[in-house]
């Protein structure tokens, strides 16, 4: 919403966080997706989910990929069919190759008590989180982004997902496109405002 100019109004909701950090710590978490009102919206209880003059969408990228249809069709996928494809493609592919491995990385660093950490399991995530990020790399070798030379919907997501791999406190090896990439991906006013605070990640 940020990156295409829309107005928006945000509402933290979560079952397990809160202002506080964890549920797991002892804190309150921020409610809202329990409520009969917002179970009727989305009867899985969890974010995000919109309201768009009365449209309600819930999953993250099938929200990414309406807005860019409904709102900015040429300047998240040039309005163009096979450019969709392709960010889309690398949408469901963040979805299924990363979110995994980095929820149990913020899980282990982060969020759970220190007693209640695990390295052995740590590691396992840290180490399933190689690959993709090195397919990442290699893709990024062969053009500026994800979908080809301009910036699309499918580095929304993903971009997400390489701040938090840079910021978690880890052994990473050397990708040099990733990092090209991904310094790129800090410079947009959107990501600056919304994503870049470390605090929105790494807030146990």
């Amino acid at each position: 919403m940020a990156e295409i100019g829309l107005d928006f109004e945000f509402i933290l909701s979560s079952a397990t966080m809160g202002a506080s950090g964890h549920v797991s710590k002892g804190g309150n978490p921020y409610g809202v997706v329990d409520t009969p009102d917002y179970r009727v919206m989305n009867p899985n209880g969890t974010v995000p989910t919109i309201d768009d003059n009365g449209f309600i969408l819930w999953e993250s990228n099938s929200i990414v990929r309406y807005l860019a249809m409904q709102h900015a069709p040429d300047l998240l996928y040039g309005d163009d069919v096979r450019t969709f494809a392709s960010a889309s493609r690398w949408m469901d592919w963040e979805n299924n190759e990363l979110l995994h491995g980095q929820h149990t990385l913020v899980m282990q660093l982060v969020r759970l008590p220190e007693d209640q950490r695990d390295p052995a399991v740590l590691e396992a995530a840290r180490q399933e989180l190689l690959k993709p990020f090195g397919i990442l790399d290699e893709a990024l070798s062969k053009s500026p982004y994800v979908a080809g030379d301009r910036f699309t919907m499918g580095d929304i997501p993903l971009g997400i997902r390489a701040h938090r791999w840079y910021l978690f406190d880890i052994e990473r090896p050397a990708m040099p496109n990733l990092e090209r990439w991904y310094a790129a991906i800090r410079e947009r006013p959107a990501f600056k405002e919304w994503i870049a605070d470390p605090a929105h990640h790494l807030s146990g």
